[in-house]
């Protein structure tokens, strides 16, 4: 071509665990027997309560547009969901409805940053982050943190990289890719200094209702001028096994969320009205599938920990909440096995790939070079299987 297309987002990287995924689908498909670790989403059914009400809705031909921000019925129930429980108080006229939870954090950081604004990311950090930061026009700024401290932001490393371009914070309790979740007093101490520097929090709390051990606590609980400051995302895919339907919600300040109905309005008009109908139906409906859930990763997360700290070089931390596990591979790195020298997470994952038919997610994807992210949105029988493989593989 003899024109520039957009320098923008040709700088944007492609996602690394699709892209590793899509590759151990196809292996399959081409008969090869794989174990994957990469899902990023429950090995569950959607509850059939409300794939009812999907078909309920098509059956009275409830198909047409709605709102641009969603049903107001579904805005009530996502009101109701967040003040039972996580003591938050909204209206409809804070909630918007989008089409998933990354929609929802696209729409946040259009909405929030301008250029030259610098957005903080904690490492390892879900790979969407720093992409979509770079989508509004405002620049990553990555905070370390150590496996030791539980993968973390402190106090300290936070002040540190805090200036007069510092718009956000994003924050993922439970985390994704550590399955790390954060305690009220370190959530008070992140919300006093957001407060003190007028910064904006961006909670990432889709995977709230997946917590092993603890309680969630949602950081704009934590008084009215954080809550001022802070943009809750979250949505159905985790917690309900609905990652195809594609809702996600936010809620915020009247004044972003104006903003973010603008965009939306032009961007993609509703996200699907079907789906919102069954968002409905999930939200007010039955929640003990959502604790069936909870007691398989239990038994799968566990295994999984125990497992891998018996093999010799590979370790990992206990995860508090979502479904994954950072093995921290640091003393594979520099060995060769079978001819294969192991020099980052990426030859590591290739060499799982290419040797035993194992698909693992490398940590260069997080920004974590010395980890590999393995799922347990699996099979218990998968994941003992895939877990044999690797620890073959690197005696």
């Amino acid at each position: 071509m003899n024109f520039e297309l957009s320098r923008k987002n040709k700088e944007i990287s492609p996602s690394l665990t699709l892209a590793i995924t899509a590759k151990a689908k196809k292996m399959k498909a081409d008969g090869i027997d794989v174990v994957s670790f990469g899902a990023g989403e429950p090995d569950f059914n959607t509850p059939e309560h409300i794939r009812a009400a999907a078909i309920d809705t098509m059956a009275k031909g409830l198909t047409g547009y709605t709102a641009a921000s969603g049903l107001p019925n579904l805005k009530m129930a996502i009101c109701d969901k967040l003040k039972n429980d996580n003591n938050l108080d909204y209206s409809s006229e804070n909630i918007v409805v989008s089409n998933g939870a990354k929609h929802s954090l696209f729409n946040a950081l259009q909405a929030i940053c301008n250029p030259g604004d610098e957005v903080i990311i904690s490492v390892p950090y879900w790979v969407s982050y720093p992409e979509l930061v770079k989508l509004a026009d405002a620049k990553p700024v990555f905070v370390e943190t150590s496996e030791e401290e539980g993968f973390k932001y402190t106090k300290e490393s936070l002040l540190r990289v805090i200036n007069k371009n510092t718009k956000a914070i994003i924050l993922n309790s439970p985390n994704n890719p550590t399955g790390t979740v954060y305690t009220e007093n370190e959530l008070k101490e992140i919300a006093e200094i957001a407060v003190k520097h007028n910064i904006f929090i961006i909670s990432d709390e889709i995977y709230e209702k997946l917590i092993y051990d603890g309680k969630h606590k949602s950081i704009a609980s934590l008084g009215d001028d954080i809550k001022k400051l802070t943009i809750v995302i979250n949505g159905m895919s985790k917690a309900y096994a609905m990652t195809g339907w594609r809702i996600g919600y936010l809620a915020a300040d009247k004044e972003i969320i104006s903003i973010i109905n603008n965009i939306q309005s032009h961007a993609t008009s509703n996200p699907n009205t079907i789906a919102q109908y069954a968002s409905i139906a999930a939200l007010k409906g039955d929640q003990k599938p959502i604790y069936k859930m909870i007691e398989a990763f239990v038994e799968r997360r566990n295994y999984m920990v125990e497992k891998i700290n018996s093999i010799d070089g590979l370790s990992c931390r206990m995860p508090e909440g979502a479904f994954y596990v950072m093995v921290n591979i640091s003393k594979i790195i520099g060995k060769t096995f079978n001819g294969f020298t192991i020099n980052s997470s990426m030859d590591f994952a290739e060499y799982l790939l290419e040797n035993v038919n194992v698909a693992v997610i490398p940590g260069i994807a997080f920004g974590a070079d010395n980890y590999i992210r393995l799922s347990y949105a699996t099979s218990l029988e998968n994941i003992q299987e895939g877990l044999k493989r690797i620890e073959k593989a690197i005696q």
